[in-house]
C-alpha cells in the first residue's frame, strides 16, 4: 500500500458548468479511501470513473503516455484540470508508477520498437522481444509482468479491452501476485467481472453518488453475467 486517501475540493472548482466539474461524482464525493492493494472503479460509461482515475494519476505525479494529438471541433479548457483541485495522502511518501490505457498502448509499443533500434537491450525489460511482433494480448501481458515487478502505484483504465477471457485470467493472477508481494498498488477502472473477482480487492461503485464500496456479488457485472449464463435462452428469446 502506498496511497491512503484522495480528497476532493468542490468549493474550489473554477466552474460547475463544464466537464469534468459538472459531474455529480466530483461535486458530491468528498474523499476516496484506499484500504487494499487493489481497488476497482466500476460504473456505467459517463459516471466519471476514468475521469477521477486520471486525475488521481496526475496528482500522484505519474506520467500519462499520450497518443497523437488531433484537432478537435471544440476545446474544453477545463478537461484536464481536475487534478489541481484534489489532494493525495501517501502512507510512507510518494512512489513512482505508470498509467495504462489500451487505446494508447500501440503507440507506446511502436515507440519502444524505435528506441530498441538504437538500444536493443531495452527489450530485455519487456520479455526480450519486440511488443509489436506479438499478438495484442501477448504484448500486453509482457508489459504488465515486466512493469509491475517494480515498487510503485499503477493506474489502469479498462485493461480488459482486447484481452481474451484467458488473458484476463492471466492478468488477474498478475494483479493478485504482485499486490500480495506488498510492493505494488493498483487502481483500476474496469467492466470485467473476471478482474473484479480479485481476492481482497475493494470495489467502488460510481453508480452511487457519493461513490461507495460494494461487494463483488452486488456488482451489476457479476449479476448480469451470472443471470445470462444461467438463463441464456430466456435472454435470447427476449431479443
Amino acid at each position: 500500500m502506498h496511497l491512503r486517501k484522495v480528497t476532493l475540493y468542490p468549493a474550489k472548482y473554477p466552474t460547475k458548468g463544464k466537464y469534468p466539474f459538472n459531474l455529480k461524482l466530483v461535486n458530491e464525493t468528498q474523499d476516496v479511501v484506499f484500504s487494499t492493494p487493489v481497488t476497482f472503479f466500476i460504473g456505467e460509461n459517463g459516471t466519471g470513473k476514468s475521469t477521477l482515475l486520471k486525475a488521481i494519476c496526475l496528482k500522484c505525479g505519474v506520467h500519462m503516455w499520450e497518443g497523437i494529438e488531433r484537432r478537435r471541433f471544440e476545446v474544453n479548457p477545463y478537461e484536464d484540470k481536475l487534478h489541481n483541485f484534489i489532494d493525495v495522502e501517501w502512507i510512507n511518501g510518494s512512489v513512482p508508477g505508470s498509467f495504462f490505457a489500451s487505446q494508447i498502448f500501440q503507440d507506446f509499443a511502436q515507440s519502444l520498437d524505435e528506441w530498441a533500434a538504437a538500444t536493443p537491450k531495452i527489450l530485455e525489460y519487456f520479455g526480450g522481444s519486440s511488443l509489436i511482433t506479438k499478438s495484442h494480448g501477448q504484448s500486453l501481458m509482457s508489459y504488465f509482468k515486466a512493469r509491475y515487478q517494480i515498487k510503485g502505484i499503477y493506474f489502469m483504465d479498462e485493461p480488459e479491452t482486447s484481452l481474451s477471457p484467458t488473458s484476463q485470467l492471466e492478468l488477474l493472477r498478475t494483479l493478485k501476485g504482485f499486490s500480495q508481494e506488498g510492493h505494488a498498488q493498483f487502481i483500476i477502472a474496469t467492466h470485467s467481472p473476471i478482474l473484479l473477482a480479485c481476492p481482497g480487492a475493494t470495489i467502488y461503485s460510481f453508480d452511487h453518488i457519493p461513490i461507495k464500496p460494494i461487494r463483488y456479488e452486488e456488482t451489476e457485472h457479476y449479476q448480469l453475467y451470472k443471470n445470462f449464463l444461467n438463463h441464456r435462452h430466456k435472454y435470447l428469446n427476449e431479443l
